[in-house]
């Protein structure tokens, strides 16, 4: 069994569990108890409503969050429910929140009090709130005082706990509140449900031990934990062996993964053990901190068959200064150094990047700095921010904070240069025969498939469902600055 365990396996073992008997100490026999425990509840809801019980699941941020959802997925099936796309209309709605930025957390108020007349109107209606906006205590007193409707409230540590805190909820019909503040526990071998066939998110460490002074993620991710590579190694053979054909790992900073193992091992070492399982096509990871990427990692890049031509690298901003006051633990040059090496090892790798305009006390030179390694890398795309002021940071209470209307017009060149950079970068494969990734049916279009380069660029062509989850060729036709029209490679 692996962390997506499967549904005829968990079935067998949901079959000796004895309810008559207290709940299990050890994990995951513990939650395997409570959800058999809650299928219970679950039936007699149904019954008594006169149909299944419905669920959805609305997910905000990043993609270990994507990934938390589909574990909260795999659960909800599994004691019963039925997925409901429509928020509104299903009878168990679960945010799992983000709060890199403060407008996330108004917009999950927003969506919450949208909820409270259906709530009324549907006696079998509950709410849940998890993710990293439940890490931050004024946000769960505010819940706690102003949304006293909802019914259950957990963080990002014990999202494993899921059975068991429905389990408490139906049982006390009050508002169950579990908030940890950190957690060295990882437990496998949980129901997970996958949103695609094909690919999937693989989480190979928890946490982040950087603390750069703008961001909250370590206190509401925690510290720094590393799966066991065997773990890692088991869940993606089951995966191969399910139809999937490309991997993605997922870590705040991969790139300080192992060093929290009983033996340590490194990022690049456990690329290399997941690029010997037979069946699997693509590896790709996220996110990579420029201060721990290795030139052992840039090696094993260099050489693989599988990791994707892809690498995604945060600079942030192009000034040392404001590095240093971000507490990034690298230079301006050493970044650009870094770059060269990644081009030298993978010539046609493609690089994109966040960069955060507006940090306090960015000057103007400071913002020319910026600008100039964005000139000197040529991404092939970068995500771009205004800086957001998240209290409980260093950086909230930094004086010099930058008018909004300055940052604005920084903001907008910044965008300027990188659009302009991209479109010339993305463009060289034009008329190229390239492998896509076929992930779907053109959401615009649907005589077109959409399919993604080894790059990570989307391409659009002429094709069929059938061709969903398959590496094909595709001739790349005209670019369109972040995606390509392409047709069918003739053979």
């Amino acid at each position: 069994m692996t962390d997506n365990v499967k549904n005829k396996d968990l079935k067998k073992i949901l079959d000796t569990i004895n309810l008559e008997k207290p709940a299990p100490a050890e994990e995951p026999q513990r939650q395997y108890y409570f959800i058999k425990k809650a299928q219970g509840y679950v039936e007699a809801l149904s019954e008594k409503a006169g149909r299944p019980l419905t669920f959805c699941v609305v997910t905000f941020g990043c993609q270990m969050n994507a990934r938390d959802s589909e574990k909260l997925t795999g659960i909800l099936q599994q004691i019963g429910y039925q997925e409901e796309t429509e928020e509104e209309k299903a009878d168990f709605v679960i945010y799992n929140t983000c709060t890199v930025r403060e407008n996330a957390n108004q917009r999950v108020y927003g969506r919450i009090g949208q909820l409270k007349k259906g709530k009324k109107d549907n006696p079998y209606m509950l709410i849940g709130l998890c993710g990293c906006m439940m890490q931050e205590p004024k946000a769960v007193e505010k819940l706690k005082k102003s949304y006293r409707y909802i019914d259950l409230i957990f963080g990002t540590h014990n999202i494993y706990k899921f059975a068991e805190l429905i389990v408490t909820r139906f049982e006390s019909e009050r508002m169950v509140i579990d908030i940890w503040k950190d957690t060295d526990k990882i437990v496998e071998d949980l129901p997970s449900e996958r949103k695609y066939f094909f690919k999937s998110g693989v989480n190979i460490m928890f946490g982040c031990n950087n603390f750069c002074s703008y961001c909250i993620v370590p206190y509401v991710r925690g510290r720094e934990r590393s799966r066991n590579p065997r773990d890692i190694i088991r869940e993606i053979e089951a995966l191969v062996a399910d139809g999937v054909a490309e991997v993605m790992l997922l870590g705040q900073n991969v790139n300080s993964y192992g060093k929290s193992l009983e033996t340590p091992m490194s990022f690049a070492e456990l690329l290399q053990e997941i690029e010997k399982i037979e069946g699997l096509e693509r590896i790709r990871f996220m996110t990579s901190h420029p201060k721990d990427l290795s030139d052992e990692l840039i090696q094993v890049m260099g050489n693989s068959q599988k990791i994707c031509k892809h690498l995604h690298l945060p600079v942030q901003s192009g000034s040392s200064r404001i590095l240093k006051k971000m507490n990034r633990g690298y230079t301006k040059e050493h970044y650009l150094k870094l770059v060269d090496k990644i081009r030298t090892a993978v010539p046609d790798i493609s690089l994109t990047t966040d960069i955060i305009v507006g940090f306090p006390g960015e000057t103007e030179e400071d913002f020319q700095e910026t600008l100039d390694v964005v000139r000197k890398v040529r991404y092939d795309s970068a995500f771009t921010f205004i800086y957001s002021k998240r209290t409980g940071t260093p950086a909230a209470v930094m004086e010099e904070q930058i008018s909004d209307e300055v940052v604005k017009e920084r903001f907008d060149r910044l965008l300027h240069e990188v659009q302009t950079i991209s479109r010339e970068v993305c463009s060289v494969h034009t008329d190229t025969i390239q492998e896509i990734l076929v992930e779907g049916v053109n959401d615009h279009d649907s005589s077109l498939m959409t399919g993604r380069m080894s790059n990570n660029l989307l391409v659009h062509f002429p094709g069929d469902k059938s061709l969903i989850g398959k590496i094909i060729d595709v001739k790349l036709k005209e670019c369109k600055g972040f995606y390509y029209i392409g047709e069918l490679a003739k053979k």
